[in-house]
């Protein structure tokens, strides 16, 4: 656990720009949290008229109904990163407990275990939420609990895969052998040592969620009674943004979708590197954001 807790920290400083996602991450969090302290107006008030262009008393400018823009992202990213959360802690409790129990007891477990996940990879995400939220109706919960349950198979493989590979180490055959049971093994040696990749998976599985219901909320099939970055987009686009060129309506929240997944990603992707130094994920991080490269130099020619 110490050990790979170093090894984030190093990879974050070889890798100043999962520190900057980080960062930028929690900031964008902290804002979400702060939403009735620091929002400059309530996000369903009219403040002028519709798509006012911005000015110095509306930094964003205001909505298709007069909404104030910046207020609007603000209280919309609170619900995009409550649904990315919940969705990711549904996930992960499912994900990580299938890669346990497949990886920790194999045989016939593993077996019946591993097909059901298989099964779950081939289903297709998008035509499946929609026709969940078209039968069961869109609200939060449900988009919430759809999308948890489609997004776990990542998590069991790569838990699975730890938990076969520490099964095997002579701690945890110690802990066997003086009698201690699969509970006892599992919550003192396994959990502990695939903790930090459940956190890497979890950060990756916020931003896949959070994508996930910014398009299913611009189809039409988000919460109506809920403001998210997916739902700002598709009023603006439905109220004829385009047409009026109020790009500051449709723009920005585009922007925060693109920000929040990408820092989610540089996060989630370093802490798995390096718990994990043989997966070699996104090989453009090495050349945008600094990882320092190790150079040898040749001895010198005899000749």
């Amino acid at each position: 656990m110490k050990r790979g807790l170093q090894r984030v920290r190093s990879l974050i400083a070889e890798r100043p720009g999962a520190a900057f996602g980080g960062g930028l991450l929690l900031v964008i969090t902290l804002v979400a949290i702060l939403a009735p302290v620091i929002a400059p107006y309530p996000p369903d008030q009219q403040v002028g008229p519709i798509y006012q262009a911005p000015s110095s008393g509306h930094w964003l400018g205001l909505s298709d109904e007069g909404f104030d823009v910046v207020s609007q992202l603000i209280w919309a990213c609170r619900v995009s990163l409550l649904v990315g959360f919940c969705a990711a802690l549904v996930s992960i409790v499912v994900g990580g407990t299938i890669g346990i129990l497949a990886g920790y007891f194999g045989g016939a477990i593993d077996l019946v275990l591993t097909a059901i996940t298989d099964y779950f990879i081939v289903i297709p995400a998008l035509p499946l939420l929609i026709v969940v939220a078209a039968v069961w109706g869109p609200s939060l919960f449900h988009i919430i609990l759809s999308l948890g349950l489609l997004l776990w198979t990542t998590s069991a493989r790569v838990i699975r895969a730890q938990v076969k590979s520490l099964r095997e180490r002579t701690y945890v055959r110690r802990s066997r052998t003086l009698g201690g049971g699969h509970l006892h093994t599992i919550f003192r040696h396994v959990v502990p040592h695939t903790a930090p990749l459940l956190v890497a998976n979890t950060i990756l599985t916020v931003s896949a969620a959070i994508f996930a219901e910014t398009a299913l909320a611009f189809l039409g099939l988000g919460d109506p009674s809920q403001t998210s970055l997916g739902k700002l987009i598709e009023d603006a686009y439905e109220r004829g943004a385009t047409t009026q060129r109020a790009w500051w309506a449709l723009l920005p929240p585009g922007i925060l979708v693109a920000v929040i997944v990408l820092s989610a990603t540089l996060v989630g992707l370093a802490i798995e590197e390096a718990l994990n130094p043989r997966r070699s994920h996104v090989p453009f991080q090495l050349h945008l954001f600094g990882r320092r490269r190790r150079t040898t130099e040749l001895p010198p020619s005899t000749a």
